[in-house]
């Protein structure tokens, strides 16, 4: 393939974009800030001289710096990870409507538009029969309309005999866990209503309101779709995330989405596991998505599924789909996929050609206090390694052979672990197997020693897949 490749980001995701280019036989350029001048995605490349290829920025959420990189060291195109500027739609018609156009490397703009929005991607869904939470796809901006919503939401409830019925109230222009409250009586509706849309239209200059039913007992699962420009849809199975942090962050991941051997389930897991499947490939065939996404779901305790949102990037975790699935009995490498596609080749191949089997897990290691909230831990990491088994892999830029210091501008998320078996109850196995195995060891300013959350990790395997 011919073309060179602005990596828009930073850490391990860069790292595994700059593997995947050199696959493709793809030149590329990183950038990265102060705070990371020390992280193995600089370190990698060359920062200085004739052939320099890693250039610095002032932030990696400042396009102008950007695109004057891709400018000067005369990328084609640009790809942006996850986060930053991966689900920016602006920023993605920007890039293609240049007097010098880049390749934005993830769906065109106008999917990236469509679905980024929460809001329209369930209005979408609702045309197409496709199961999403009960509750409003507009936001209500009048109260007696709002509180007669949130009664016969309570109502249904009550009538399907859910115990403790009740409905989140959510400012529609809201994000990120922000504004939302929870109501169980109509009678404490319209006091919290107010307040919220006061709340919204302070923070978000937006009274807009949504109205959806609270599900409680759920798991969260994702689909995994590979799509080209050419109208072929591909899926990779699914996987499980319902281990996260307190701020709804993720932490261990398994595909597939349920299995038999974790969990006694009151439903047909596999049929549920179909459904949500053949649902995200008749939504990404409607709005002709065109490149790798995620489609989220959560599917409750009777196994009903509901539509949560569609990702329209790479994920932290596409690889755990990519390890239970086989093309040429080979592992895939999804972000190699989402590059060639993006540069305008057909996926080559259909969805019998690929087979699935086995399982497998991530760990999302993070220098973190589990037990306080998972309040972050910033320090300098002397020791840093992990054993080497043909059953597991890991995805790092903290250096192993110097100190580290993690910088505090970001997470201090510090590696993905991967591994995979031919059954569920083995992966957990390797997967405490490894835990016990790996080695991080560092001091905070005060001499104290890390905290990570390994520990957590492992205590949480049995977890997998379970309601």
């Amino acid at each position: 393939m011919e073309g060179k490749v602005l990596i828009a980001n930073r850490g391990e995701i860069a790292i595994r974009i700059m593997n995947s280019c050199r696959d493709l036989g793809l030149d590329y350029v990183v950038v990265y800030t102060d705070a990371d001048r020390d992280s193995e995605h600089v370190r990698l490349n060359r920062t200085e001289g004739p052939d320099q290829n890693a250039w610095r920025i002032t932030s990696y959420t400042e396009p102008n710096d950007i695109f004057a990189v891709a400018d000067y060291s005369g990328c084609t195109a640009i790809h942006p990870g996850y986060g930053f500027f991966s689900e920016d739609y602006r920023f993605a018609r920007r890039a293609a409507a240049r007097n010098r156009p880049l390749m934005f490397i993830g769906p065109n703009w106008k999917v990236i538009r469509d679905l980024g929005d929460k809001i329209n991607t369930k209005r979408i869904a609702n045309k197409l029969n496709i199961p999403t939470i009960p509750g409003t796809d507009s936001p209500i901006y009048n109260e007696m309309e709002a509180e007669e919503i949130a009664f016969s939401l309570l109502e249904n409830q009550r009538i399907l005999g859910i115990e403790d019925p009740s409905v989140l109230v959510k400012a529609a222009a809201g994000g990120g866990g922000m504004g939302i409250e929870e109501v169980s009586e109509i009678e404490q509706f319209r006091r919290t209503y107010r307040q919220l849309q006061n709340y919204a239209k302070r923070q978000f200059g937006d009274g807009g309101v949504l109205i959806e039913q609270c599900l409680r007992d759920y798991n969260h699962l994702e689909v995994q779709l590979v799509c080209s420009q050419y109208s072929e849809q591909i899926h990779f199975s699914s996987r499980n995330c319902t281990i996260q942090s307190t701020g709804r962050q993720k932490r261990v991941e398994a595909a597939p989405g349920f299995h038999s051997s974790c969990f006694s389930y009151d439903f047909d897991e596999q049929k549920v596991l179909r459904q949500i499947v053949d649902y995200s490939l008749k939504l990404a065939k409607h709005v002709n998505y065109d490149n790798v996404g995620t489609w989220e779901w959560i599917v409750d305790r009777t196994g009903q599924p509901y539509l949560l949102e569609v990702n329209t990037r790479i994920q932290v975790e596409n690889d755990i789909s990519a390890r239970i699935s086989y093309l040429n009995n080979q592992q895939p490498n999804l972000i190699r996929e989402q590059i060639r596609l993006a540069l305008g080749e057909r996926v080559g191949y259909k969805q019998k050609d690929i087979t699935f089997r086995g399982a497998a897990i991530e760990l999302r290691i993070v220098a973190e206090d589990t037990r306080r909230g998972f309040a972050p831990w910033i320090g300098t990491i002397n020791e840093f390694s992990f054993p080497r088994h043909d059953w597991s892999v890991v995805y790092s830029h903290v250096p192993s052979d110097r100190p580290y210091t993690i910088p505090s501008d970001f997470d201090p998320n510090l590696a993905l672990a991967l591994v995979w078996a031919d059954t569920m109850d083995e992966a957990k196995l390797r997967a405490a197997q490894f835990i016990d195995e790996s080695v991080i060891r560092g001091r905070d300013s005060s001499g104290g020693a890390i905290i990570t959350n390994l520990a957590y990790l492992k205590e949480n395997l049995d977890r997998l897949l379970t309601f």
